[in-house]
């Protein structure tokens, strides 16, 4: 059978790793260095170039790995032409793509969040922020690269935040509208569920680090790192989440004749009052599937037909009885300015881990650096300790200027 990843990073090679163990015949579109080595690549980037290679290949499976991608609908495109393709379409996956309509909907549907306002008149947010508590939290609105939300601790950052956003649009029109929220308190997690639609089932729960620097201080960014299960998860959290997330939001888009297929995370903050929803996004999460799915026994493959099909009920879903870690290689100066290009050596030495590509190419025999995400190195343990000094003695081995990675993801 043949199976086709579109994206280009650490999550899409992870994709690519786990269905060439199911026996597949794997493409990706684009890929990078890494997936290249694991799959069969094409330079296919626009939604009709996938499609033509779909057809031409005869795909029996595509999964979509960017959300930009389920926001251009191809997944409507890819079931009109009767291709099964596992992800949201594109009114679903509204969700992720405008932070606006999903903080309206959780309003309207009592799903748990931060209280928030909404503007899309930059003097209006300033006035507005002028006499809020600190600190907030301040979203662009559409799609930015995990990059576009912000957590301000003074006036002037705040006001230095719109200014980038909604004048200087530095995530373009992403940025036209806002969400200014409340800044909420307690422990951020990751829980990913498998979705048909009417049935939900929640994948080993996940804690990822966004932060730059250790100790969870400095920027966000797309993650830089993480952990599985997540330390804090429990069973009662979970019924908290079903109850009082899910089991409103489903039928709240129902309402709204929005079929939701695919994968659903659900970025939370466990609070006192109980988790509050903090972000939706409608595909795996990067870097967390990164550390999942090599704890995953059932085949990704016969999850993803389950969901298609509409049968995901009567799918039993087993995950190792292990703990995962996963580390993020980056690029100096990400997330901000960095350079790429650089050699890597060292991989050929690597070994006892999973070596998942990001933001590489091959030149010439080589891996150059080709993104602020350059390598996630995973290995799984009987404990967080034994799967970190794994990952962190392999690391040891890796070489290119500039390399920046965290020193404390695991320490739980």
């Amino acid at each position: 059978m043949k199976a086709l990843v579109i994206g280009s990073g650490g999550r899409e090679h992870a994709l690519v790793w786990k269905l060439r163990q199911e026996g597949f015949e794997v493409f990706c579109a684009p890929g990078n260095g890494g997936i290249c080595q694991d799959a069969t690549c094409y330079e296919a980037r626009s939604v009709d170039e996938l499609l033509q290679l779909a057809l031409r290949e005869k795909m029996d499976l595509t999964i979509v790995g960017p959300e930009a991608y389920l926001a251009q609908g191809v997944v409507d495109v890819f079931e009109s032409h009767g291709l099964k393709i596992f992800g949201p379409n594109k009114r679903a996956s509204q969700l992720e793509c405008s932070k606006v309509y999903a903080k309206l909907l959780m309003d309207e549907s009592g799903i748990p969040t931060a209280r928030f306002k909404l503007f899309d008149d930059p003097a209006q947010a300033e006035r507005y922020v002028e006499r809020c508590d600190l600190p907030v939290v301040i979203k662009a609105d559409g799609l930015a690269q995990g990059k576009g939300s912000y957590v301000v601790m003074s006036r002037e950052e705040a006001f230095n935040v719109i200014d980038s956003l909604m004048r200087k649009k530095i995530f373009g029109e992403a940025g036209e509208r806002i969400v200014v929220e409340e800044f909420l308190q307690g422990r951020e997690m990751s829980l990913m569920v498998f979705t048909d639609g009417k049935t939900y089932v929640p994948m080993m729960s996940a804690m990822d680090y966004k932060k730059i620097y250790d100790g969870d201080r400095g920027p966000n960014t797309g993650g830089m790192g993480a952990i599985a299960p997540a330390p804090h998860y429990s069973e009662s959290l979970w019924r908290s989440v079903k109850e009082e997330i899910l089991d409103k939001l489903f039928p709240a888009l129902e309402k709204q004749n929005v079929i939701y297929k695919g994968v659903l995370y659900l970025g939370l903050m466990v609070t006192q009052d109980g988790p509050k929803v903090l972000e939706f996004n409608c595909r795996f999460g990067d870097p967390e599937i990164q550390v999942l799915l090599p704890l995953l026994d059932t085949k990704l493959s016969e999850v993803c037909f389950a969901v298609i099909e509409g049968n995901l009920e009567r799918l039993p879903i087993v995950w190792r009885e292990e703990k995962g870690v996963c580390v993020v290689i980056a690029s100096g100066g990400y997330p901000n300015d960095y350079k790429v290009g650089f050699t890597i050596s060292g991989l050929e030495s690597v070994e006892g881990v999973m070596v998942f590509h990001a933001g590489t190419k091959q030149q010439d025999g080589r891996f150059l650096t080709n993104g602020g995400r350059v390598l996630n190195i995973c290995a799984t343990g009987q404990t967080y300790e034994e799967a970190r000094k794994k990952v962190y003695s392999e690391i040891g081995k890796i070489r290119f200027e500039g390399m920046y990675f965290r020193k404390d993801i695991g320490l739980v």
